[in-house]
């Protein structure tokens, strides 16, 4: 699938790492470092802009490495680029440790996945089928 991609950044397009990578790196496309205390969170420009077909939208994710040994995560996870916004995507970091963490300019901040979706219809009604779950919620299809 091809997408159109504006890249007003320093650094070469996203891609996949791996064969079977199903994200691409998003790097930090800032000029000076941008420190994040604990809690602190910020909206970390990438200097890319795309164009999706109707029917896609991008994911903008955590990189597991960062979430794992620094504690630094996407705070709208995944965040939504939907098929008409045509502006800069910008990756909203939080630093969940209890130390500061440095964003340098060109680092790999989080990953993004294009995916494609479905548009509902609702069908208002008042009643929904019976299953063996019914309403049971968080953890009540845990088993001890």
């Amino acid at each position: 699938m091809k997408i159109k991609i504006v890249n007003r950044s320093a650094y070469d397009l996203p891609s996949y790492e791996t064969r079977a990578s199903a994200g691409m790196d998003l790097r930090a496309n800032i000029s000076a470092p941008v420190t994040l205390q604990s809690l602190e969170r910020a909206v970390i420009p990438t200097g890319l802009f795309i164009e999706l077909p109707e029917g896609y939208e991008a994911q903008v994710r955590p990189r597991s490495g960062l979430a794992a040994k620094k504690g630094i995560t996407v705070l709208n996870s995944p965040g939504t680029i939907d098929a008409d916004y045509r502006g800069e995507i910008g990756v909203i970091l939080v630093n969940l440790s209890n130390e500061g963490f440095t964003v340098n300019p060109g680092e790999r901040v989080a990953q993004m996945v294009v995916a494609r979706h479905e548009r509902a219809d609702w069908d208002q009604t008042d009643a929904l089928s019976v299953t063996e779950r019914g309403s049971g919620g968080f953890g009540s299809t845990g088993k001890s």
